[in-house]
């Protein structure tokens, strides 16, 4: 105990040292936070996080494509392995389960992104529009 107060308690002391000394540096009266937040974005960054040009609603439609690439490649997958199962009752389940899955998949895409461009075009964009 005594050896991590000795290794913990000088770097604690050090970064309030720290902390006081950068307090006393900054002019934090100048800017207000809106103004440090426009200060801290890039020139080329989007403004708005939601309504219907907004980031998220981009990010998510992304994420929900991809998602659905891929319920439909395993859709044809399934697909193929039940072709090629030649009567075989395991591979013809697992085929069977390979589409249903996959079936349930896009369907469950699909509900996502109806659902969050409805919650989305609900919010408010950040520009007041």
């Amino acid at each position: 105990m005594k050896k991590i107060l000795r290794v913990i308690l000088p770097v604690l002391v050090m970064g309030v040292v720290a902390v006081v000394g950068l307090m006393g540096a900054v002019d934090t009266s100048a800017l207000t936070l809106q103004e440090g937040a426009e200060a801290a974005r890039c020139e080329n960054c989007p403004k708005d996080l939601f309504g219907d040009t907004g980031v998220f609603k981009k990010i998510t439609n992304t994420i929900l494509y991809i998602v659905g690439i891929i319920a439909v490649i395993m859709l044809i997958i399934g697909g193929i392995k039940y072709v090629i199962s030649g009567g075989d009752a395991k591979k013809v389940t697992d085929a069977k389960n390979t589409v249903l899955y996959a079936i349930i998949g896009l369907v469950v895409c699909f509900l996502a992104f109806a659902i969050v461009n409805f919650v989305i075009s609900a919010l408010p964009s950040s520009s007041g529009a």
